[in-house]
């Protein structure tokens, strides 16, 4: 048997949204800024996908820029808001928990001028408002908090961020890094006071290499790329049409089992930690309240390296990932398990196990099944 539990690295096309490119690719290829009629039916799909994208964000297609991935999202937003309004400020918020493709970008305008703050969080990794509140300031610019965190699955207190930024008075723009939480939750960037929203389409069921930054009308970024004039000349380059639509397909039959799946999620998610407490020297890094991710568990196996036990597991048909992603001897680059105060044996033994809607119980009992076997052998070795 197998059991893939690394759904926030990547997960599998459904059938249908892979038919969906098998078209585009074959049939309707054109280019869509081609005038001829290929090039028109391939607009088509693109100007579909903006539409299936609003609808679900409650936006206006225009407010939707297709990317690569949701790194180029996260750059776009992050880089492109802060060289468009440099002359504002160059105050920038964040926090010590974030994605590498936003802090990279974050270190990048620092070594620009840019005065870079990394706020901190608490043990369960949700950021502490009081020194955002303390930071916010008539400098600043930008605020860029992720929705959910990729490592332990803490869910960010985001619609309160954003009442705190229109509170202060300050004109700062608020971006979301939301590509572990699309798919997932109902996101409504308007009426939850955010002008930027990265997505990604390969975290819910689309194509790799396809991702989505929502802008809201009226905000000022910077295109990164510069050619054609694509997208309104934000992002330049042939369409990825395959890809675009693919995602958009994807997110359409997300959306259309939400209920469904978040149940689903919450019965594995469960399944999963009652496992878990029952072992010896297992101790629970994702926040088990109401600020945990339904679809995120990160567990530290103490007495075993996370690689060690990664590999373990795999040897057995079970596919986790490494939880610790730690950097502690660059500034502002630390792990997220070092931010909210894991030891360095607790970070060198977490496993990050994460669902889709295709995850199932069988797949779940078999994990912990074999955690159970492994386990024992494991710690006997390393002691020697």
């Amino acid at each position: 048997m197998q059991a893939y539990l690394d759904n926030s690295a990547t997960t599998p096309v459904t059938m249908s949204v892979a038919n969906k490119i098998q078209e585009i690719f074959i049939k309707d290829f054109g280019n869509p800024s081609s005038l001829h009629m290929k090039g028109v039916e391939a607009e088509k799909h693109l100007k579909e996908a903006k539409e299936i994208l609003a609808k679900l964000l409650k936006v206006t297609p225009k407010e939707i820029i297709f990317t690569s991935c949701g790194t180029e999202s996260n750059n776009l937003a992050i880089v492109g808001a802060a060289m468009a309004n440099r002359r504002t400020g160059k105050k920038i918020l964040t926090t010590q928990v974030e994605h590498a493709s936003v802090k990279e970008p974050m270190l990048f305008l620092k070594e620009q001028g840019f005065d870079v703050v990394f706020l901190p969080v608490d043990d369960r990794g949700v950021v502490q408002l009081d020194a955002l509140r303390k930071e916010l300031d008539e400098e600043t610019i930008l605020v860029s908090i992720m929705m959910v965190n990729n490592v332990i699955g803490t869910r960010q207190p985001v619609e309160e961020v954003a009442s705190i930024i229109k509170e202060s008075g300050s004109k700062a723009l608020f971006h979301v890094d939301a590509i572990q939480a699309f798919g997932k939750y109902e996101i409504h960037p308007k009426r939850m006071g955010i002008d930027l929203l990265s997505i990604s389409g390969h975290k819910f069921h689309g194509p790799k290499g396809s991702g989505v930054l929502f802008v809201k009308e009226k905000t000022k970024i910077k295109p990164l790329m510069l050619g054609g004039g694509q997208q309104n000349g934000m992002r330049s380059g042939t369409d990825n049409v395959p890809g675009s639509a693919g995602l958009a397909w994807a997110a359409k039959e997300c959306y259309e089992c939400l209920e469904d799946n978040t149940n689903h999620y919450m019965l594995c998610k469960k399944l999963l930690l009652d496992g878990l407490k029952n072992m010896d020297d297992v101790v629970i890094n994702s926040p088990i309240d109401e600020t945990g991710a339904m679809h995120i568990v990160n567990a530290s196996f103490l007495g075993v390296r996370s690689e060690v036990l990664l590999h373990a597991l795999e040897d057995v048909g079970v596919y986790v990932s490494s939880g610790s992603a730690c950097s502690s001897n660059k500034p502002g680059k630390e792990g997220t398990l070092d931010a909210i105060g894991c030891d360095r044996d607790r970070a060198d033994s977490a496993i990050r196990f994460s669902f889709s809607d295709l995850t199932t119980t069988k797949e779940i009992e078999y994990t912990l099944e074999q955690l159970n076997k492994l386990l024992p052998v494991l710690r006997k070795y390393s002691r020697h």
